[in-house]
């Protein structure tokens, strides 16, 4: 199996036609058809059903792909920590983080990185920790700004708490319970909440902490990401449990704690074991942990 063998593959995989993936790979289409059915007599079985006008993945062809995908993951890590063996001027970190963390803790820490090193590539993505940990396990991401704890037993994720964050209730300011100094989650029982989507991970906090309280919260909203939920908040939907550090800069939100024990969030920055970290990598990682270390 030869590495340019797995690039095609995945190319023609991610586009589902052949012309397109050898465009994009800048080879001629039966060159590459020609690798491709290499390949196939390699492994001994067909990964694309190739009907007239649609292309699929043969069920050898799934099975590939995912590891297809690390393999090329690993080679570009390879390549880039060569690059940085000499200096920090080139490289790139691609880094994860929830969608609370992307729009508090990562701006400031992203803004020194860049300060300190303008030629290394960032590259952010946003969603939930358990696809961050998907993603991760692709080879798709260096470092994950996690909530934890996780549901996995995966042993090559590694992570390192960052900070414990508590949690407040997020209020329009003209809402009587705003005048409060603090509040207890039966407070909320009667209130309707702005209620984030599915696999987000205050939602389930929110839920749980609800049902130890002995009620089933009602939805006033439900389906959106953080600042959709600040901005549904502010408007009078509903109130909301938020990261205290979402929540602070806010005018139009009024912030207040819950009385002890309260809610609070383990952050965590993650990467694999089994995947060396770049320089780039490394530096950006013990960077976060300064900054947060600092916000704390």
């Amino acid at each position: 199996m030869q590495l340019q063998q797995v690039a095609y593959f995945v190319a023609v995989a991610d586009r589902r036609h052949f012309t397109q993936a050898a465009a994009d790979m800048h080879v001629a289409q039966p060159s590459l058809s020609k690798q491709l059915a290499a390949l196939e007599a390699e492994l001994g079985a067909p990964l694309f059903n190739r009907a007239r006008g649609n292309i699929t993945l043969t069920e050898a062809g799934r099975l590939l792909l995912p590891l297809a995908r690390r393999i090329l993951a690993d080679v570009e890590s390879a390549r880039a920590s060569i690059q940085e063996l000499v200096s920090l001027e080139r490289g790139r970190v691609r880094l994860g983080a929830t969608p609370s963390l992307a729009t508090s803790l990562v701006p400031h820490a992203l803004r020194v990185f860049r300060d300190q090193h303008p030629g290394v590539r960032l590259v952010l993505e946003q969603t939930g920790s358990r696809d961050l940990v998907a993603r991760l396990a692709e080879g798709a991401l260096d470092l994950a700004l996690i909530i934890l704890p996780l549901h996995t037993d995966d042993p090559d994720l590694y992570t390192v708490p960052v900070r414990t964050e508590p949690l407040v209730v997020a209020l329009p300011p003209e809402h009587p319970l705003a005048r409060r100094e603090s509040l207890q989650v039966t407070d909320l029982r009667d209130e309707p909440l702005v209620m984030f989507r599915e696999g987000y991970d205050l939602r389930e906090v929110t839920l749980a902490a609800c049902r130890s309280a002995g009620f089933e919260p009602v939805f006033a909203v439900e389906g959106g990401e953080m600042d959709a939920i600040l901005r549904l908040v502010a408007a009078g939907l509903g109130v909301a449990i938020v990261p205290a550090m979402v929540a602070e800069p806010l005018d139009d939100i009024r912030r207040v704690p819950l009385r002890a024990p309260g809610l609070a969030r383990t952050i965590a920055i993650a990467h694999r074991n089994d995947v060396a970290l770049s320089n780039a990598a490394n530096e950006l990682r013990d960077l976060i942990l300064d900054v947060a270390s600092s916000a704390g």
